[in-house]
């Protein structure tokens, strides 16, 4: 694999993880207690936890929260 290869391929998961971190502020602040109603009275040490696999998981979780807002 090239120089230019390598770059572009961390650029696309920079990219993707700077997205992640972007949406997951939101979701992890108000909107993960409309995805799983038990954590909703969830702590902040949960909340700060999940964070990381919230960014991993952004595009799957953003849906989920999308679709649980047009349920409401």
């Amino acid at each position: 694999m090239g120089y230019d290869a390598a770059r572009t391929v961390l650029g696309i998961a920079g990219a993707y993880l700077g997205i992640g971190a972007i949406v997951a502020v939101p979701l992890v602040l108000s909107g993960i207690g409309r995805i799983d109603p038990a954590a909703k009275a969830a702590p902040w040490s949960f909340r700060i936890l999940v964070f990381p696999g919230v960014v991993a998981f952004w595009p799957l979780l953003l849906r989920r929260w999308i679709s649980a807002r047009s349920a409401s």
